[in-house]
């Protein structure tokens, strides 16, 4: 057996009593050969990684977990259970760590309730490794404290230790160091006292009108869900607060019986009424005070608010630059310093923390859910935070935010829209248009008023992790794209252009975070670079009346975009005339060199107004407050931020409406929504190669299915899906794209490994690519990252087209390495589709054709990148705004055409110099072009009309263009000019896209 070596060191002291004789509950020992199932290392890198192994220790006469570390920003190892355990029975946790007496506080916690150890509820404590030996680490369970520097997505939030539902534990080792410590018998140890019966009200805060009744619910709960043990008296009244008695309220206090016996959460009520008195007034609070013999009060202390009435800024029917002004008048540094405060759900350490710190706004981080995952559970969360703010004084709304960034992605069964890059590859600023305004749809449904979208990233180099959320490589298309803005705002959420500015154009090696390589980087380009590619889009999306925009981590020179006064104050919102809000992305000042409160001082001068901390709001706010006190940040910069914050908040309707609207839940992930998002996937697909015209698929042949994508959502669906990094598997409600095509296809073969045999009759998909992925942890080059296809990807395309007539299908974020493509027939680029699998089919089944093209040039080898349209060497696998299409083009024009003669003078004019180009002679019957010197004259009138049009269209422009585009494709236009062509018709110069190509 082991035995007690060296020294025993509590945590927190204990005093010795038979109770702590009892068997203790042996979670971990560490007696196998291996790491026991469970036991997992993790860093922020490879690095912060530690080494765990299981050896023989001779003072311990058994078998120890030994880590080896070397830690950067994070690491640790944590135990996850298979199983919950209940550890309510023992008073504490315990283990034995053999230290080197470095005197470093090493930080664990124990992992409560929830859905798994990945979304429990985190409670911690910690020692210092003060001995070189053995040591046991011995704390009582009430001396646990809720995590407030990160809770886990999915997480409940109740603030209780419950004990009866435990999913493990995690050693966090100490930053920026480096050793060896060896652990051994984890246990719970110990007899637990008795624990008191739980009070709770049904409602932590109870709105009210003057001259109303409240009734209260008070219920007494046991831990374990057992009847009372014994009677329980609760006692009820009153308490002092900022109402009246006697003149707001009437004064309530008495006492509820619980009997032994009674059920776990039986509820009884009192009432209390709240008199009129006829003054205009800010909201007043009256305290619920409860207590009892063996019960213990709510967590969060419950009160009554008699709503705030009769003010200016209350009445709806004035200007809201009125109403900002008189409600800006009326509150003290606190109430703006929390307006200016942007907190996570998680770090919340009690939820009544909302009215404590003022704060304004609160988020959901990727990944960052209720525990129960659900459109409804959502609506509850946000209102349940809203109910918060509204027991201040002046009842100013929260406005809570989240990364909605391909549809409500958060959210198990919303509709998940392709990523940007494939929205790019539509050109349809209309159908983009639309995915914003669905999106919006279903986040407001949610009680969600605020979007973290859309990235309006100019994407410069495919080794960026980020280079999905981009729409282009090129500024004008990502321009014709900010429709998502109209889309997100025109129904009613606040859209977020993001991340100001030149996150896209970074130097690959210039990352400072962790192993990022390109990430949160330095642009190194001239001016005239910053403002005609990164800042383009962006003065767009102001054109626009984005509501809000957010700074990139990255740097422009030697200065963080957090810090850059020039252009966020100077240029976003003085040349360009931003009348929006800026808010940080997250925890992002922290980056800005200096201490904490140059950061919060600098970051605020720059021209920020909200910043999202996420974690350390008490902090935040305490140091804005004394840097404004001091007058190192002034008054006027502090009310022009708050300013700024409260227009929107007054425009969205938050101060009228600030709960969830639920009548749009039943549409999320509707049908009807996604129908859209289909449609987006079909129109998203790029066809690259279609050697013998493969492509649409016949129906009713043999089809062999391959390769790591073809049946993986999680895949298709990419990064900031469910959780921020995303996941393989069926994380959310969808069709895959193998369920998609066996709905069309009778003889199907799956085998992801092309193990199974090949039928030299069938035809071979084989669909490849990434898995997910976001930000940095994307970036080519961390932890051996490539843009190489798998392995086992590339020896499934090796044997499936090595057999038969085959079509890859490349499922990915950006342009891979596709190598030799002779052997392949058919080669097309899905991007990531999202939920919909049904949109890869479609077209390559036929059901619509093929029309995406290249928002990005395709690259021939990695030595070439960076590689974008217009560089003076330009030898691209595909040029960019490549894309064969499988429509014919008489048809496009016939449509051009008929849309153009509802238009105006030089619409209808065009229309009819395309009747021209349309003469019958000049096509052939299966609608091709027969003399393309003749269509190509028809279509340059037409263009030159067109672009004389006031009521003509972009589709209208690109439909004519794509006629000449397919020529090109078909002949010996050279690459770089199909590029620039293509970039030309993003600007709107219809004429020298023709000319280009022609």
């Amino acid at each position: 057996m082991k035995i007690l070596t060296t020294v025993l060191v509590l945590a927190t002291a204990l005093v010795a009593t038979p109770a702590q004789a009892a068997a203790p509950l042996t979670i971990t020992d560490f007696e196998s050969d291996t790491v026991p199932a469970g036991v997992v290392g993790w860093g922020n890198d490879a690095a912060s990684t530690p080494a765990l192994s299981v050896e023989a220790d001779a003072e311990r006469q058994g078998r120890v977990l030994k880590t080896t570390y070397s830690v950067g920003q994070w690491g640790g190892w944590s135990h996850d259970l298979s199983a919950t355990q209940d550890w309510s029975p023992y008073e504490g946790f315990s283990f034995w760590v053999k230290g080197t007496a470095s005197g470093q506080r090493i930080f664990f916690e124990v992992k409560d309730g929830g859905g798994g150890a990945g979304s429990s509820e985190l409670f911690e404590s910690s020692f210092v490794d003060d001995t070189a030996g053995w040591k046991q680490v011995q704390t009582r369970f009430t001396d646990f404290v809720r995590r407030g520097d990160y809770q886990p997505g999915g997480a409940p939030t109740d603030g209780q230790l419950d004990l009866v539902a435990m999913w493990g534990y995690s050693m966090r080792l100490p930053a920026g160091a480096s050793g060896v410590l060896l652990w051994d018998d984890v246990q719970a140890f110990g007899t637990a006292p008795p624990r008191p019966a739980r009070l709770a009200t049904d409602r932590p805060v109870y709105q009210v009108d003057e001259a109303g009744t409240v009734t209260v619910r008070v219920s007494v709960s046991t831990a374990t869900g057992a009847p009372l043990p014994a009677d329980a008296t609760v006692r009820y009244r009153t308490g002092a607060g900022t109402a009246t008695a006697g003149q707001d309220y009437e004064p309530a206090e008495g006492t509820l019986a619980f009997p032994a016996g009674t059920a776990s959460g039986t509820a009884k009520t009192f009432t209390v009424r709240t008199l009129r008195d006829g003054d205009a007034e800010t909201a007043e609070t009256i305290p619920i005070l409860l207590d009892g013999e063996g019960v213990s009060p709510p967590a969060d202390e419950p009160a009554i608010v008699i709503d705030a009435h009769g003010l200016p800024y209350l009445d709806r029917k004035r200007p809201v630059k009125q109403r900002v002004a008189d409600l800006l008048s009326r509150m003290t540094l606190a109430e703006k310093v929390g307006q200016m405060t942007q907190a996570e759900r998680g770090a919340l350490a009690k939820q009544d923390d909302i009215a404590t710190y003022l704060l304004g706004s609160l988020l959901s981080g990727g990944g960052s859910t209720p525990a129960t995952n659900t459109p409804e559970a959502w609506a509850d969360m946000v209102d349940a935070f809203q109910l918060r703010a509204m027991q201040t004084r002046l009842q100013i709304p929260i406005i809570y935010g989240v990364d909605a960034v391909h549809g409500h992605n958060n959210v198990v069964g919303a509709t998940i829209f392709p990523h940007n890059v494939g929205l790019g590859a539509t050109r349809d600023p209309e159908l983009v248009e639309r995915t914003g305004a669905i999106t919006a749809k279903e986040v407001k449904a949610t009680g969600i008023p605020w979007d973290f979208a859309p990235c309006l990233c100019v994407s410069r180099d495919d080794r960026w992790g980020r280079a999905y959320e981009s729409f282009s490589e090129d500024p004008h298309l990502v321009s014709r794209m900010t429709t998502i803005i109209d889309g997100l705002e025109k129904n009613g959420v606040l859209a977020s252009a993001k991340h100001y500015v030149a996150d896209g154009g970074t130097a690959y090696g210039s990352s400072t975070t962790g192993d990022y390589t390109i990430d949160q980087g330095v642009f190194t380009g001239s001016r005239d670079e910053l403002e005609k590619i990164h800042l383009a889009p962006f003065a767009e999306a102001v054109k626009r009346g984005v509501g809000t925009v957010m700074p990139s981590f990255s740097s422009v020179g030697d200065t963080k975009m957090h810090a850059h006064r020039e252009l966020i104050t100077d240029t976003l919102k003085g040349r360009l005339g931003f009348k929006g809000f800026v808010i940080s992305d997250w925890q992002a000042i922290d980056q800005i060199p200096g201490d904490y409160a140059s950061d919060v001082r600098t970051s605020i001068n720059a021209g920020l107004d909200m910043i999202m901390v996420p974690h350390a709001y008490v902090q935040f706010t305490q140091t804005l407050t004394d840097e404004a006190t001091a007058g190192r940040v002034s008054a006027a910069r502090i009310d022009d931020a708050v300013s700024r914050i409260l227009t929107k908040k007054f425009e969205l309707g938050l101060f009228e409406r600030p709960y969830a609207d639920r009548s749009g839940l039943a549409a999320v992930g509707s049908a009807a929504h996604r129908s859209v998002a289909r449609t987006a996937a079909a129109k998203s697909q790029v066809l690259l190669k279609n050697d013998g015209g493969l492509l649409p698929l016949k129906p009713g042949g043999k089809l062999y299915v391959a390769g790591s994508n073809a049946d993986d959502l999680g895949n298709q669906a990419g990064g900031w899906t469910i959780t921020w990094q995303g996941s393989s598997g069926p994380i959310t409600e969808g069709t895959t794209i193998l369920q998609a095509i066996k709905k069309r296809a009778p003889d199907v073969t799956h085998s992801p490994d092309a193990s199974a045999p090949i039928d030299p009759a069938a035809t071979g998909v084989v669909v490849v690519g990434e898995r997910p992925y976001a930000e940095g942890f994307g970036d080519v080059g961390r932890q051996g990252r490539t843009l190489d296809l798998s392995p086992a990807d590339r020896a499934a395309i090796d044997k499936v087209c090595g057999a038969v007539k085959c079509v890859v299908v490349v499922v990915s974020g950006r342009p891979l390495l596709l190598g030799e493509l002779s052997g392949i027939e058919a080669v097309v680029a899905a991007w990531l589709p999202g939920s919909e699998g049904d949109g890869v089919a479609d077209p390559l089944f036929g059901a619509v054709p093929y029309t995406g093209r290249l928002p990005f040039t395709w690259f021939s080898s990695v030595e070439q990148l960076p590689i974008n349209v217009g560089d003076a060497t330009y030898a691209p696998l595909f040029p960019y705004g490549w894309g064969l299409r499988t429509d014919r083009a008489r048809d496009r024009l016939v449509a051009a055409r008929d849309s153009l003669a509802r238009g105006d003078g030089p619409a209808k004019a065009a229309a009819a110099a395309l009747t021209v180009a349309l003469h019958r002679s000049w096509w052939t019957a299966d609608g091709a072009v027969r003399d393309s010197r003749k269509v190509v004259l028809g279509l340059r009138t037409a263009a030159a009309l067109l672009e004389r049009s006031r009521t003509g269209t972009f589709a209208q422009g690109n439909a004519i263009v794509s006629v000449a585009r397919d020529l090109a494709q078909a002949g010996s236009v050279p690459y770089p000019r199909q590029a620039l062509a293509d970039q030309a018709l993003a600007q709107g110069d219809l004429t020298r896209a023709l000319a280009l190509l022609t």
